[in-house]
């Protein structure tokens, strides 16, 4: 998930319609989503999710942390929004119980108050964490449908983050609300074919009961952006990444892939910009450069607008994504590489199932976990303009031809349809 501010179109927040579960279509097809992970609409997948559902009729609130200076309440785009105040970003194990079991708690009693002004049909639920399956689940005592939202592989993602700090406990409560969550769906919203296998056989759910909803950049709303003359005047080669700078994202094998660069082939005309201002690895990311010799190779921009977003990318010869071989990540679509993709970007990347799924020739893929070899695969980019405008061109056409959200948009609106058809 990556960690990119997008400007957004805030209204005045609209008078809400009282509860009433008796009216029919369209006024019937209400959905509430929920999501903790980010506040809307900066989290990208729910925001167009919530977007396509709207644009195909149905009526839709979320409920989601709110940043500072957000509204507890307003409506975005013909998306009703309500916030509850987010606490400060979690660290350590206690740090994450004790958010989600916050938000939980704060989700319910806004679901409570949407239930009462405006009634819902639906309950979308995007995980992490997989603790909202509980909300989901006293609502369909109500006689509500629920829709799971399989953003993240929860157990996994623990073990990647805690490794050998994790305790098995721990690991099989996480698979117990992964189970209940895939169980008790209507519905399995999941990111890719790895997911899907993985919920029918993990979870026992159907595959008819199973949808296919890809992250995806939205092609139309674009605008071309000229490189970021500061950087292309620096006369080196830019490499660049975006995303959160988790324990997770692999940031620390592409700094040992940059010193390897650097320092042992000898190629100091680089400049690598990190792109993003979230995740709990990136205070001691910026150590391991200090310590690594590469402050004057790397530069972490922060949180960024889209416009400073988009520059910075247009300006980029070379793009990564280090996330390194586990149990999580083999699994998982990363939303950077189709983001790279749309650009027209080359792209370096350990060799990972799902990675190569997505860019097919419009990356080079490195062994798993090997930065000396991810060191040599950006050498070998870095010395071949060629060979990168015509990955790029490949990525560019890939994302046009079957990546676009507007691809995946149509296949939730379809499952949403298939859903209410039984009701």
């Amino acid at each position: 998930m990556t960690s990119n501010r997008i400007p957004h179109n805030a209204q005045v927040a609209e008078p809400m319609q009282a509860n009433s579960d008796t009216v029919h279509s369209p006024a019937r097809r209400r959905v509430l989503m929920l999501v903790e992970n980010n506040s809307y609409p900066q989290d990208y997948r729910v925001r167009r999710e919530a977007r396509a559902l709207t644009d195909a009729g149905y009526q839709v609130t979320v409920i989601s942390p709110a940043q500072s200076g957000q509204r507890w309440r307003e409506t975005i785009d013909g998306v009703h929004v309500y916030r509850y105040p987010a606490l400060r970003e979690a660290s350590g194990f206690m740090g994450y119980l004790f958010e989600y079991g916050y938000s939980t708690v704060a989700m319910f009693i806004l679901s409570l108050l949407v239930y009462l002004r405006e009634g819902f049909d639906v309950i979308h639920a995007a995980n992490p964490p997989d603790t909202l399956v509980l909300v989901a689940a006293l609502y369909k005592l109500l006689g509500k449908r629920f829709v799971y939202d399989h953003h993240d592989l929860v157990p996994e993602l623990y073990c990647a983050i805690f490794a050998d700090r994790g305790n098995r406990l721990m690991h099989r409560v996480l698979l117990l609300l992964e189970r209940l969550s895939l169980r008790f769906a209507d519905h399995v919203i999941a990111t890719n074919q790895s997911y899907k296998a993985l919920e029918m056989e993990r979870g026992g759910v159907p595959a008819e009961r199973i949808t296919i909803v890809r992250n995806g950049p939205e092609l139309g709303s674009r605008q071309v952006a000229e490189p970021d003359p500061g950087l292309r005047q620096r006369g080196r080669t830019i490499i660049g990444y975006v995303g959160v700078m988790g324990f997770q994202d692999g940031v620390d094998y592409l700094m040992r892939a940059l010193h390897h660069l650097v320092h042992d082939l000898g190629r100091t005309d680089i400049l690598c910009v990190l792109i993003g201002g979230f995740g709990s690895a990136q205070p001691g990311l910026k150590q391991l450069a200090t310590q690594l010799g590469l402050d004057d190779y790397v530069w972490f921009t922060g949180l960024v607008s889209d416009t400073d977003l988009q520059r910075y990318l247009a300006s980029a010869d070379i793009c990564v994504d280090p996330d390194p071989s586990n149990p999580f990540n083999d699994r998982s679509s990363m939303t950077k590489m189709p983001e790279y993709m749309a650009r027209g970007r080359p792209i370096v990347a350990f060799d990972l199932p799902e990675h190569r799924f997505t860019a097919q020739a419009a990356a080079i893929y490195v062994r798993p976990n090997d930065e000396l070899e991810f060191a040599r695969a950006l050498a070998q980019l870095m010395d071949d303009p060629a060979r990168r405008q015509t990955m790029g061109a490949l990525g560019r056409r890939r994302v046009e031809t079957e990546l676009a959200w507007h691809y995946s948009a149509q296949n939730l609106v379809e499952a949403y349809r298939r859903l209410f058809w039984g009701m």
